[in-house]
C-alpha cells in the first residue's frame, strides 16, 4: 500500500435519478425513484428525496410504492446515461492513464500514475478540480474518495456522500476502520454479516481482534485471509485501466409467467440474436453458450455448452441456446429468461459443421412464427412511458408524466426553463412524437465553473455534511450542506449513488 492518498474513487450521486431531476426541472428536489415500472420491476436509482421513505436499489418496484406513494416513477434512458458517463469517463482520463470503471457512475483513478498527485494536498486539489468539472459539464454532483488503496477510497467516497470529497490520511486507517460495521468492508454481505454476527464480530475492529485463524476457521481460507487483511487496512490491488470482460449476456424478466413452450423458445432465439449483436459490436466471440431460467416459483437452472472453437454466428449460438432449453422443464411458467456468451476470444473461429446444423435449419418453422405473431399482436394504440422524451408539434419539447385509457399528460419544460405546464392529448395524437433528450447544460468548458463549486474536505472539517452547490433558479432548499426537497410528493408515475 503506497504512503499517500493517491487513489481516487468517483461514485456519482443517486446517477439516474439525479439526471432525470437535472433533465425535468418540476423533479427537483422531490422524491424520484428510475427502475422497471411492470409488476415485477426492481429499483435502479432511486433520488435522496424517496431514500427518505426507505426507497433503495433492487428493492422491488411494488414495495417501492407503498413506502413513496407520492414519488415520480419513470423508466430508465440508458442512451443519455451512457452518453453522460461517457462525459464523466473523458474527465477521469484527463487525470490518468490508469481509469479503472466499475459502471456507469463509478470508477477509480490512480492519480500517482497520472502525475496529478503525489501527496495529501495535490491529491486534495486534483479530487476539489474533478467535482467542479463534473458539474460544469455535466450539471450534476459526485463524491469522491481519496486513499491509499482502492478498498479505503471506496469507502472515503461513501463517507462523503453526497456531493463531497473525504480523504483518509495515511497512517489513521486502522482508527477510522474501527468502529465501522463489517458489511463496510468488501465482500462482506448479508450472509457473513450475519454468519460473523453470531460469532459475536459485528465491527472492524473486532473482526481484527478475532485473528487470522479464527477467521479462516469462521470462512474458510481463501475469505478468512482476505477479510483479515482488509480488518488491517491492507489492499495491494492496482488500478487497472481495462477490465476483460468475461462474458456478454442479455436477459428478460416478464410481466405475466409464459406458460406456451413455442413463446418461450421464440424468446430465447431473440435473446440470442440480441446476444451477438452485443458481442460483436464488441468485437467479441465466445466458446460457451449459457441459458438462464428463473421458474414460476423462482427456481433458477443454468445450463451450458461449449463449443470448439469461438464464434459469433446466430446461428450457432442460436441452436445451441434451444438445444439448452431442451434440458429445462419449464412446466409452470417462465418469468425470467437469459442467454450468455463466456470463454471470449477477439477472434472467430468458423467450423459450422462441428458446432451446429446450416444457418437455415436454425429458423424456426413458418407455420410457427405466423403463430408467434397471432399470439403477440401490434398494439392498436401507441403505448408512452413515464419519463419518456417527447415533442409537441405546437408545444414543443417534454416528457411523459404518465398515461392510460387512451390519453398521455406530458409535461413540457426542458433541463434549462423553469417547472412546465402539464397538458394531456390521445395516446395517438399526431402531433406528439418521441424525441431525443436535451442536453443537461450548455456547453461549457471544464474549468469554467470551478470557481462556483466550492467544496469542504470531510475529514479535514471534522465531520458534518459536505458543501452543496445549488444552480440558482431551481426549487431547492439546502439546510445544513443537505439537499432537501420543498415538497415530496411529485407528479407521474451496482446503480446506486
Amino acid at each position: 500500500m503506497r504512503n499517500a492518498p493517491t487513489i481516487l474513487h468517483l461514485d456519482m450521486d443517486a446517477f439516474f435519478a439525479s439526471v432525470e431531476q437535472a433533465s425535468k426541472p418540476s423533479l427537483r428536489g422531490k422524491a424520484v425513484v428510475v427502475g422497471g415500472l411492470g409488476p415485477r420491476g426492481v429499483v435502479a436509482t432511486a433520488s435522496y428525496e424517496a431514500r427518505v421513505f426507505g426507497v433503495h436499489s433492487a428493492m422491488p418496484m411494488g414495495q417501492a410504492r407503498r413506502l413513496a406513494p407520492h414519488a415520480a416513477y419513470l423508466v430508465p434512458r440508458f442512451t443519455l446515461y451512457r452518453a453522460i458517463s461517457e462525459q464523466v469517463m473523458a474527465l477521469l482520463r484527463e487525470l490518468s492513464p490508469l481509469v479503472e470503471p466499475l459502471s456507469l457512475d463509478e470508477a477509480f483513478v490512480d492519480l500517482e500514475a497520472g502525475g496529478t498527485a503525489w501527496d495529501e494536498a495535490s491529491a486534495r486539489r486534483a479530487g476539489e478540480m474533478l467535482r467542479a468539472d463534473i458539474r460544469a459539464v455535466t450539471g450534476l454532483t459526485g463524491s469522491v474518495g481519496l486513499a491509499a488503496s482502492k478498498m479505503l477510497a471506496k469507502i472515503a467516497s461513501e463517507q462523503a456522500k453526497p456531493d463531497g470529497l473525504f480523504l483518509i490520511e495515511p497512517g489513521t486507517e486502522r482508527a477510522l476502520l474501527g468502529p465501522m460495521p463489517v458489511r463496510t468492508l468488501p465482500g462482506v454481505g448479508p450472509a457473513t454479516g450475519d454468519h460473523l454476527r453470531r460469532a459475536g464480530i459485528t465491527t472492524v475492529q473486532e473482526l481484527a481482534e478475532a485473528g487470522e485463524d479464527e477467521l479462516v476457521r469462521l470462512l474458510g481460507k481463501a475469505h478468512g485471509h482476505a477479510l483479515y487483511a482488509m480488518a488491517l487496512a491492507r489492499d495491494e490491488r492496482p488500478v487497472v485501466a481495462e477490465r476483460e470482460a468475461k462474458s456478454v449476456s442479455v436477459e428478460d424478466t416478464y410481466d405475466v409467467d409464459i406458460h406456451d413452450r413455442l413463446r418461450v423458445g421464440l424468446e430465447v432465439q431473440r435473446l440470442a440474436d440480441r446476444c451477438v449483436r452485443r458481442l460483436r459490436e464488441a468485437g467479441l466471440s465466445g466458446r460457451t453458450i449459457v441459458l438462464k431460467v428463473r421458474r414460476y416459483d423462482f427456481s433458477t437452472l443454468t445450463r451450458s455448452e461449449t463449443l470448439r472453437g469461438p464464434t459469433d454466428d446466430p446461428a450457432v449460438i442460436g441452436e445451441a441456446a434451444a438445444r439448452l432449453l431442451d434440458s429445462v422443464d419449464t412446466t409452470g411458467g417462465v418469468r425470467l429468461l437469459g442467454v450468455g456468451v463466456s470463454g471470449l476470444a477477439d477472434y472467430t473461429q468458423e467450423d459450422l459443421f462441428a458446432q451446429a446444423m446450416p444457418a437455415r435449419a436454425a429458423q424456426p418453422p413458418e407455420e410457427a412464427v405466423i403463430e408467434a405473431v397471432a399470439e403477440r399482436p401490434e398494439p392498436a394504440e401507441r403505448h408512452w412511458r413515464a419519463g419518456q422524451d417527447v415533442r409537441h408539434a405546437e408545444y414543443g419539447p417534454g416528457w411523459v408524466q404518465g398515461s392510460g385509457l387512451g390519453r398521455v399528460t406530458v409535461r413540457f419544460e426542458t433541463p434549462l426553463s423553469k417547472p412546465g405546464r402539464v397538458r394531456t392529448f390521445l395516446v395517438d395524437d399526431a402531433a406528439l412524437e418521441p424525441a431525443d433528450p436535451l442536453p443537461l447544460v450548455p456547453d461549457a468548458a471544464p474549468g469554467e465553473a470551478r470557481a462556483a463549486a466550492p467544496v469542504r474536505d470531510a475529514a479535514a472539517a471534522g465531520g458534518g455534511g459536505p458543501d452543496v452547490v445549488v444552480p440558482a433558479g431551481t426549487e431547492w432548499a439546502v439546510d445544513a450542506g443537505e439537499v432537501r426537497g420543498v415538497g415530496q410528493d411529485a407528479a407521474g408515475g451496482r446503480e446506486g449513488g
